[in-house]
C-alpha cells in the first residue's frame, strides 16, 4: 500500500499509453502453465497501471476466441481506457483452415468482420497480424503470408490501422507491406527488435515502431532504438511478457524497480517474479531516455500522442 501510494502521487499527471497487452493471458487470473497458483488479481494489475501513470492501453487479439475475449475484457476494465486489436496472429493462422465446426478460410475471415464491425466502439486495430519465422513448427510461411495478406485487405476494408508483428521475417513482410502499403490506413510494428535497415525499411513507409523489453535486450537494439523519430515511436509492455530483465543492455538505465515475489508465495497486493504487467511501462522510457538522451517527459509526451492519434482514444484524466 506505501508503494501504491507513492506511485500515485510521484505520477500525477503523468500519461502513459501500453500498446501492447494481453488482458486475455491466463498469467493475470494467477494460472500459469494450466496451474492455478492464486486467486485472480487483474483487478488490482489495472489499479496499479492507472496509479503508475498509464491512462490509455490497447489490449491484443491474437485469434478470433481471443478477440472475443479481449473486447469483453475491455468492457470490464474501468479504471483506464482501454481498447482491443481483433485478428490472427502468425502463428495461429492453422485456424482459417480448421475445418471444426464446419468452418472454412472464409468464415474465419468474415467473423473476424463481423466481430469489428459490432465492436467499433473498442475495436481500434486489425492484428495481431504478420510474420513469424522463429516459430515455423506452429505455422508455414505460406500459410502465414497468406493470411497477413487477407487481414491487411480487412484493415482496408474496415478503415483501422494495423497491429503488426515481425520476427525473423524481414525480408517477406517488407515486401507484402510495399506491395499492399496503399490498402494501410496507418499501422505499428510492435515488439521491434531488428536491424536499423529494417526500422528505416518501416519508417520510409510511414509506420510506427513499438518498443518493449524485448527490443531493448543488446547494445545493438539500445542504437537502433534511439534512431526511432520521436514522431514514429510507441511503447508497450507487451505483458505478461518482454520485460527489462538484468541481463539486458537496457537494464542499466532502469530506475523503477519493484518488490515481487515467486508466483507460488503471491500475496494480494503484490508483483509476481517474471510476470511483466501495464505499471512497469515506466521502464520502457526509462531505458529509451537513456539511450536517446532525451527527457523522458518528452518520450511520454510524444508516445502518448502518437498512440492517441492512431487508434483514436480519449484518455480519461
Amino acid at each position: 500500500p506505501t508503494r501504491l501510494n507513492y506511485l500515485k502521487m510521484s505520477n500525477k499527471g503523468k500519461r502513459l499509453f501500453d500498446i501492447g497487452v494481453n488482458v486475455t493471458d491466463t498469467m493475470f487470473k494467477g494460472v500459469y502453465r494450466g496451474k492455478e497458483r492464486h486467486t485472480s488479481d487483474f483487478a488490482a494489475i489495472m489499479s496499479r497501471a492507472r496509479d503508475a501513470g498509464v491512462c490509455n492501453i490497447l489490449s491484443t487479439g491474437t485469434s478470433l476466441s481471443e478477440s472475443e475475449s479481449a473486447i469483453e475484457m475491455c468492457r470490464e476494465i474501468s479504471v483506464l481506457d482501454s481498447k482491443c486489436t481483433v485478428g490472427c496472429h502468425p502463428t495461429m493462422c492453422n485456424e482459417f483452415e480448421d475445418t471444426k465446426n464446419d468452418n472454412t478460410p472464409d468464415l474465419y475471415f468474415d467473423s473476424l468482420r463481423k466481430l469489428i464491425i459490432e465492436n467499433r466502439d473498442v475495436v481500434a486495430a486489425v492484428g495481431e497480424t504478420g510474420l513469424d519465422y522463429d516459430r515455423l513448427h506452429f505455422c508455414s510461411k505460406e500459410i502465414q503470408k497468406k493470411y497477413f495478406i487477407r487481414q491487411i485487405e480487412l484493415a482496408e476494408e474496415v478503415q483501422l490501422p494495423i497491429f503488426f508483428h515481425l520476427r525473423n521475417a524481414d525480408e517477406d513482410f517488407l515486401e507484402i507491406v510495399r506491395e499492399h502499403r496503399s490498402k494501410i490506413v496507418g499501422g505499428v510494428v510492435h515488439s521491434f527488435d531488428g536491424p536499423l535497415e529494417t526500422a528505416q525499411a518501416i519508417l520510409d513507409m510511414g509506420l510506427f515502431i513499438g518498443i518493449n523489453g524485448c527490443s531493448l535486450k543488446t547494445e545493438e537494439n539500445l542504437r537502433v532504438a534511439a534512431k526511432i523519430p520521436l514522431d514514429k515511436l510507441m511503447i508497450e509492455t507487451d505483458c505478461p511478457w518482454c520485460e527489462v530483465r538484468p541481463s539486458h543492455a537496457g537494464a542499466k538505465f532502469v530506475k523503477t524497480k519493484v518488490t515481487a515475489k515467486k508466483k507460488e508465495k503471491w500475496v494480494e497486493g503484490c508483483y509476481v517474479k517474471g510476470r511483466n504487467e501495464p505499471s512497469m511501462l515506466c521502464n520502457i522510457v526509462e531505458v529509451l531516455s537513456g539511450a536517446r538522451q532525451e527527457e523522458e517527459e518528452i518520450i511520454e509526451e510524444a508516445t502518448f500522442n502518437n498512440a492517441m492519434t492512431m487508434f483514436g482514444m480519449s484518455s480519461q484524466q
